[in-house]
């Protein structure tokens, strides 16, 4: 029996041309999109055992046959998505990094250390989908204080970028990252309307691990409704105006607030002509840096700093794996415990910190024998310290629902009403440590935060 590969070559077919950005072959083979806009043409690089080469497509079975986007397609010819033009040296990866530090800092005013994580962010997103987590780059101001600035210098370096803002809507965003594969960078402030913002911030949530695709509905040709799965992970640089309310997106942040102090005088008003090309040559080296350290890069399961919380740990790992610096790999770690304390901080605002000050007196409390402590007796020393600060009125069945929906502690029912056993103590002393209660008492002011990394006087971290 004929083969189809012997029925292709003995009539002549033509091979199936599928339009392809990038690809990993099993081999170890990488293929990546070129594009020269002077020429007007695109093509494929491959790299394979160390070498490289041009491809205007690449065969993938017998059948089926991978080509690049041509030139003409709207994105590619507006500059939506950005290439490399071709692979290029690079002295060394220190080297490398000196000259995106150099580009950044030319053109853009942030903090020397923001200056640095932006630097390694850059080299992440280009072997981003060589880990399964990882965080995203924000800048936060208001209008005029360089956040645009941010987002087109950093963001034209990065792994195949994808300028999203000024959309019209938020759709076309999830058909892109699903083709393209890329860094989004996206003004959050472009999408005013709260459908368009709560889009957006679906990609964000489902965005920063792998295996967690936005399902949607679209409509088919005969009218039915049909559910497909939008694949969104990926690198991500976003300007806001405020913070998000959702604080498990807050946390995949690092942010720089922009605007704190006085543009530096070496920062041109208006980006020159030259931007594009240097930003070009830096992206031409760094695919050749993707090709050298894509198989290379893994997670530093040494870095993991236990005096954090584990979903900080988890989006900081991924970009310290790619810091070589000792010095910036604890500056990073540095900033890594200030959002902890921050976030710390900021749960000792909330009622379920004032439950738990409440809850650690009592047991604490001289007349407190170790055994059941009564809801009742949390509910009255409450309703004497905190309810001031609440119009509605303090129940027992108010604050019982505080402490099993949302602290999630055990309560039972015996002869004096509901109570907490002593056997919650472990889980209570984990969560004494996640408000910042380890040696706190209700009643008793919060101690003073921590003071800050070491960073730009004007610059506090977001």
């Amino acid at each position: 029996m004929e083969s189809i590969k012997d029925v292709i070559a003995e009539k002549g077919l033509v091979r199936q041309g599928i339009p392809t950005v990038s690809a990993v072959f099993k081999d170890g083979g990488i293929l990546e999109t070129v594009h020269d806009a002077e020429a007007k043409k695109t093509r494929f690089v491959l790299w394979r055992d160390g070498k490289w080469e041009f491809k205007d497509g690449v065969n993938v079975g017998p059948a089926r046959r991978l080509v690049p986007y041509s030139a003409y397609n709207n994105l590619v010819r507006n500059d939506v998505v950005l290439f490399p033009s071709e692979p290029a040296e690079y002295e060394s990866e220190q080297a490398l990094l000196d000259q995106i530090v150099a580009f950044i800092h030319r053109y853009v005013d942030v903090s020397p250390l923001f200056e640095q994580i932006a630097s390694y962010y850059v080299l992440f997103s280009w072997v981003y989908d060589g880990f399964n987590e990882l965080p995203y780059l924000r800048v936060r101001g208001d209008p005029g204080s360089g956040k645009t600035r941010f987002l087109l210098t950093v963001g034209s370096l990065c792994y195949k970028p994808i300028f999203a803002s000024g959309a019209s809507t938020v759709s076309p965003i999830f058909r892109i990252l699903e083709i393209f594969k890329g860094t989004l960078i996206i003004d959050e402030s472009d999408f005013r309307l709260s459908d368009e913002k709560a889009e957006v911030v679906k990609i964000l949530n489902n965005g920063n691990v792998k295996g967690f695709p936005v399902l949607r509905s679209e409509v088919s040709g005969k009218g039915e409704y049909n559910p497909r799965a939008y694949h969104v992970f990926g690198p991500k640089i976003v300007a806001t105006r405020g913070s998000f309310d959702d604080r498990a997106l807050e946390s995949r942040f690092l942010t720089e607030e922009m605007g704190q102090h006085r543009l530096r005088d070496d920062v041109p008003i208006n980006l020159p002509q030259s931007h594009k090309a240097e930003a070009l040559a830096l992206r031409n080296k760094l695919l050749m840096f993707r090709f050298r350290n894509f198989n290379r890069r893994v997670v530093a399961d040494h870095l993991v700093d236990r005096t954090i919380e584990p979903r900080l740990n988890q989006i900081f790992l991924p970009l310290l794996s790619i810091i070589e610096d000792k010095a910036a790999q604890a500056a990073l770690r540095d900033v890594a415990r200030q959002y902890h304390r921050e976030m710390v901080s900021e749960r000792g605002l909330d009622t379920e910190a004032q439950i738990l000050e409440v809850i650690q007196s009592l047991i604490r409390s001289q007349e407190q024998e170790a055994g059941p402590l009564s809801l009742a007796d949390i509910t009255s020393r409450f309703t004497d310290l905190y309810a001031d600060q609440y119009e509605r009125k303090i129940t027992n069945k108010w604050v019982g629902g505080v402490i099993r929906r949302r602290l999630h502690l055990r309560a039972y029912r015996n002869r004096d009403g509901f109570v907490i056993p002593a056997t919650e103590a472990p889980k209570l002393e984990r969560l004494y440590e996640r408000y910042g209660l380890t040696h706190q008492v209700a009643g008793e002011a919060a101690p003073e935060s921590p003071p800050a990394c070491d960073r730009h006087p004007d610059h506090a971290p977001g």
